[in-house]
Order: structure tokens, then C-alpha cells, then sequence
């Protein structure tokens, strides 16, 4: 099994904590060229739902996005938010306590959903059904806890996505995998495997690029992956000497992204 699917890899060493996944956020948050943010943006798409719409999140991390747009979320919403990682419902419980809004929190695994036939409005599943290894399961326990007028967004990642930073790994001549991420769920895959569970899927892509003025964080965003978890700390290092040198001759880090939206309707 891969890393990126193996839930033991997964829940005690990549995500056992929202450290990695924050790093990861971070350098988006600080360095996007979009104005609107990815978590509003996201957002945008759910405020269709009804005003008393029961909402079911897989793989909710951090909770960054109920976080971020806190002020936006409808009175009327049941929130539940769900991990297989219990590091990573704490993180989401101590970001989310203080926003004054009331979530309900639950270790669910998303190839066995414990909640009854057509209970939810909406499920959503932010980057995270590349992690699930058998996701026809988990496509088919989604569509079974949704519903009839019910919808799935599931959020991914394309082939291109920051091809400029895995272009720059591979030629530091350091060993590294892009691992399942480029075949797994992605923009260009994705659809195909919604349609086998349901009927009307659309995708919208977020246009958005990265413009680092810091170094230090594309180094933590590289530390933070699981395709560099077995690399030693040399290699770390001769990366980082090819970035500053990037930085020096460009004042910054450009990286490109490819990212968007799965609305799968029931």
C-alpha cells in the first residue's frame, strides 16, 4: 500500500497533528495571487444550500474553512465534522471553539459512513478522496448518507498542479515520488468516477498561481510531504540552496496551480 493511501501512515505519522497540513496551507494563505481565498471560494458553492441544510465534511483536518468563512455560515447549518485522524479533530476543535458557532465532531472513516440512508443536504470532501483507498466505497457510502436533492463537493488537485516545484525537485537530483496524487482523484480523472455514483457532475476550476517572497515557506511546505518522508536531511539542504538561488535571481518563487470543484448531484 501506498502512503498516500495507507490510513496507519496516515493517522500517526503525516496527519497525526494539523502541522504538515498547516504548513501546507500556510504558504497558499500568504502567497496566492487570487484575492478571494480558496476556503471563500469553496464556500461560495455551498451557500445554495438550504437554510437548515445538515452538512456532513470528510476529512475535515484543521476545520481551516469553517475557520475562515465563520461569519458566513447560515444560523439554521448542523455541521458535522468528521477525521480518521484524532489529532486532527482536536486541531479543528480548538480552531473552531472560539468562533462562538456550533460543530459537531466525529471519527468517521469515509468507506463506512455511520449515519442512517439520506440524513445530509450536503457532504463535502476538501483534497482528501485521493487519500481514500478504496474510493468507490466511500462514492457509494456518500451518495447512500445523501439526499434525493442532495450533492457531494469534492475538491482536487490536476496533473499540472505545481508542476514548476516537482520540476525543480526532480532536477535537484534528489530520489522523490509524486506519488498516487497524479492518478488517484484528480481534475482530470475525477469526473468519471463521480458518474459511476451519480447522475449530474460539474466542475468548476479555481484560477490561481503562487507567488513566493519567502524562502523559508517553500522550505516548510517541502518538509511538510509525504514524498519527501524518507529523505535525509542533505537533501533538504541541496534543495534549499536551488531555491535560494531561484529567489535570488527572480526575487521570488513562481508556482502554478491546478485546482477546482466537484458538485456531484444525486
Amino acid at each position: 500500500m501506498q502512503r498516500f493511501t495507507d490510513q496507519q501512515y496516515l493517522t500517526t505519522d503525516q496527519y497525526k497533528d494539523s502541522a504538515n497540513l498547516d504548513a501546507r496551507i500556510a504558504i497558499h494563505q500568504k502567497f496566492s495571487t487570487n484575492p478571494q481565498g480558496w476556503f471563500n471560494w469553496v464556500f461560495d458553492a455551498l451557500v445554495t444550500l438550504p437554510a437548515d441544510a445538515n452538512i456532513l465534511e470528510l476529512g475535515c483536518g484543521a476545520g481551516t474553512m469553517w475557520k475562515e468563512c465563520a461569519d458566513r455560515i447560515p444560523v439554521g447549518w448542523t455541521i458535522n465534522l468528521s477525521d480518521l485522524s484524532d489529532g486532527m479533530l482536536d486541531s479543528a476543535w480548538r480552531n473552531l471553539v472560539v468562533t462562538g458557532r456550533s460543530f459537531k465532531f466525529e471519527k468517521i472513516d469515509a468507506q463506512s459512513i455511520p449515519h442512517a440512508d439520506e440524513t445530509f443536504d450536503a457532504v463535502i470532501a476538501n483534497h482528501m478522496l485521493y487519500h481514500v483507498a478504496d474510493r468507490k466505497k466511500a462514492l457509494k457510502e456518500a451518495r447512500r448518507v445523501l439526499k434525493n436533492n442532495g450533492a457531494l463537493f469534492a475538491s482536487t488537485l490536476g496533473m499540472n498542479h505545481m508542476h514548476e516545484l516537482w520540476e525543480m525537485l526532480d532536477h535537484s537530483g534528489c530520489a522523490v515520488k509524486r506519488e498516487t496524487i497524479t492518478s488517484a482523484f484528480t481534475l482530470e480523472n475525477g469526473s468519471g468516477q463521480l458518474q459511476e455514483f451519480f447522475p449530474r457532475v460539474e466542475l468548476t476550476q479555481y484560477l490561481d498561481n503562487l507567488r513566493v517572497k519567502e524562502l523559508s515557506a517553500v522550505r516548510a511546505y517541502i518538509r511538510s510531504m509525504t514524498s519527501t518522508a524518507d529523505w535525509q536531511e542533505d537533501a533538504f539542504q541541496t534543495v534549499e540552496r536551488e531555491l535560494a538561488e531561484i529567489m535570488k535571481k527572480n526575487g521570488e518563487i513562481f508556482i502554478s496551480k491546478d485546482s477546482g470543484l466537484f458538485k456531484a448531484s444525486k
